[in-house]
């Protein structure tokens, strides 16, 4: 939205009495942003709320950072919040994707912006664009990497494969699971793969808030009903890294047999050193620098009136049409590349891993 139209709108909207007048900010701001997060629970959001803060601060602008304890009525309340306080664009990492049309139809009302961070908002025509991770890649590479430590190629099996996803509320468990399906169910089709419990929907495998505890309660129902005659366990698909460690832990108190393959995603400080003695063969780098750097980018454009930097105009239907985005690219992490990649990056210190 051009700048003088978004000036326009808003003042329109304060003397129509539809949103409060714009807090005060400092001489200097050059605008009030809000960033709407989904939990500190998660260290992602921690790591990715604080960046794009210290960036957009860094730029001149003020900063409005919330995180809602993965509680939907608490990020709407947030919202309506950062509306009514005069915020003039929102960055926005949803707790469900479907919850928030409705107050985001106000932002649109009022004219503010909004940028859907890493969680496509969903049904809404409220949102301008869409920042994330090419998270069907994200799947696809864990998917891979599963066929390829396993030689599926070339290997006739068959391997037994459990499988982990996240919460189904999150719309990138669609393109996470999605991409790794597609790479792993021609193997099951063919017998190369087999999964023992049968659960294999996404319904079926999705874990409730990511959370680490549901998952491991789920997984060692799992090992208890199919696995305690001793039959091994070659691999297991796991979307992101807290739901990987509920299966590691899960492991450590109920498996005796041969370890498996674990994917994971986000490099959490809590599963590197698990990357590292062996007990998770992988994890996908998301660089959040990266991704909030390129979204501080997207709102400087939008707040100087230019339109937001995208590469991808075709894959995000939120419902409501495609939503214009940008999409960094993310990286397998092992145990042989990860001093490269986390550690001479800076992204974390030796220490944090020990």
């Amino acid at each position: 939205m051009k700048r003088k139209l978004f000036v326009a709108v808003m003042c329109a909207a304060m003397v129509a009495g539809t949103v409060a007048a714009p807090a005060a900010v400092k001489a200097e701001s050059k605008g009030l942003i809000g960033v709407a997060m989904p939990t500190q629970d998660l260290q992602r959001w921690n790591q990715d709320g604080e960046n794009m803060k210290k960036e957009l601060e860094a730029k001149g602008y003020e900063v409005d950072l919330q995180f809602a304890g993965n509680e939907v009525a608490t990020q709407v309340s947030q919202i309506e919040n950062m509306i009514a306080n005069g915020d003039q664009l929102l960055v926005i990492a949803s707790i469900e994707g479907d919850s928030l049309g409705t107050v985001l139809a106000q932002a649109k009302e009022a004219g503010i912006p909004v940028i859907a961070y890493d969680r496509l908002i969903m049904n809404t025509d409220a949102v301008s664009y869409y920042a994330t991770f090419d998270n069907y890649l994200v799947g696809k590479t864990q998917g891979q990497f599963i066929a390829d430590a396993l030689d599926l190629e070339n290997q006739d099996g068959p391997f037994n494969l459990e499988l982990v996803t996240g919460d189904p509320g999150d719309n990138n468990v669609n393109f996470f699971f999605g991409g790794a399906m597609d790479v792993l169910q021609p193997y099951i089709d063919a017998g190369k793969l087999v999964v023992p419990s049968g659960q294999v929907t996404k319904d079926e495998v999705a874990t409730a808030a990511w959370a680490t505890e549901t998952a491991q309660a789920r997984f060692e129902n799992i090992l208890s009903s199919y696995y305690a005659d001793g039959t091994n366990l070659d691999a297991v698909l796991a979307s992101n890294d807290s739901t990987a460690l509920g299966v590691e832990n899960a492991l450590a108190a109920n498996y005796t047999g041969e370890y498996p393959l674990i994917t994971g995603q986000d490099c959490d400080i809590a599963n590197m050193p698990n990357i590292i003695d062996g007990k998770q063969a992988m994890s996908v780098f998301k660089d959040t620098r990266a991704l909030a750097s390129k979204v501080v980018e997207m709102v400087d454009a939008i707040m100087q009136g230019g339109e937001a930097p995208v590469n991808d105009e075709e894959t995000y239907d939120n419902g409501t049409g495609v939503i214009p985005s940008y999409l960094c690219e993310p990286i397998a992490v092992t145990v042989d590349n990860y001093k490269e990649l986390l550690i001479d990056s800076g992204y974390y210190t030796e220490d944090q891993l020990q």
